[in-house]
C-alpha cells in the first residue's frame, strides 16, 4: 500500500461537526449501504469483522458463512445470544462529510428456513464464501452521527436514541 500523501494546512478541510442521528434516521441511513463492521468479544478481547448487513424493520441481519466464529454467537433455540455491536458509515474521504451509526444489540440466530432463505437470497457477500447462515441483531441501543460542515444548518437536531426500556420491544419488533 502507497504511503498517505502529506496534507498541507491549506488542503485541509474546513471544521466540522457532529450532528445527532434518531433512531428513525440512523436506521435509514444504515439500511442505503451494505458492508459494515460487527464487533463481538473472542478469546475475552474485542474482535471486528466486515461483513455485509441488510436493516429489517428495527434490526440488523448480517450473513454469516458456517465456517466462523460468528456462527457460535447465537445462542440456539430463539434464546439471546452474545451482546453485538454493528457499525456502518458513509464518509467522503475527501469532503469528510457523511455518517456513522452503531447498533449495539443481542445476537439471534434466523431459524425459520423460509426467512432465512429470503435473507441470504438478498445478503450479497463481498467474499468468495456462500452465507449459509444469518444473525439478527436486535436494536435495543441505536446512536449515530452526521459529519456537517461547521457553517452550515443542522440536518437533524433530535437526540441520540436511548436504549429500549426492554430487550425486543423496540419498533419492528413481534
Amino acid at each position: 500500500m502507497p504511503p498517505a500523501p502529506e496534507t498541507r494546512a491549506a488542503d485541509a478541510p474546513a471544521p466540522r461537526r457532529t450532528v445527532p442521528l434518531d433512531r428513525h434516521e440512523a436506521l435509514r441511513l444504515l439500511g442505503g449501504v451494505s458492508l459494515g463492521r460487527v464487533v463481538f468479544t473472542e478469546r475475552a478481547l474485542p474482535t471486528v469483522r466486515p461483513v455485509n448487513h441488510l436493516v429489517d424493520g428495527a434490526d440488523v441481519v448480517i450473513g454469516v458463512p458456517d465456517d466462523t466464529t460468528l456462527a457460535s454467537l447465537a445462542a440456539p433455540g430463539g434464546t439471546s445470544g452474545a451482546v453485538l455491536a454493528y457499525q456502518a458509515d458513509l464518509i467522503d474521504p475527501v469532503a469528510h462529510l457523511g455518517w456513522s451509526v452503531v447498533v449495539t444489540g443481542y445476537a439471534h440466530v434466523v431459524a425459520d428456513p423460509a426467512e432465512l432463505a429470503r435473507y441470504t437470497a438478498r445478503l450479497r457477500p463481498w467474499v468468495d464464501q456462500p452465507t449459509t447462515a444469518a444473525l439478527r441483531i436486535r436494536a435495543d441501543l441505536v446512536t449515530g452521527f452526521r459529519l456537517e460542515a461547521a457553517g452550515t444548518a443542522p440536518r437533524a437536531r433530535a437526540a441520540v436514541t436511548a436504549p429500549c426500556p426492554h430487550p425486543g420491544s423496540g419498533p419492528g419488533t413481534a
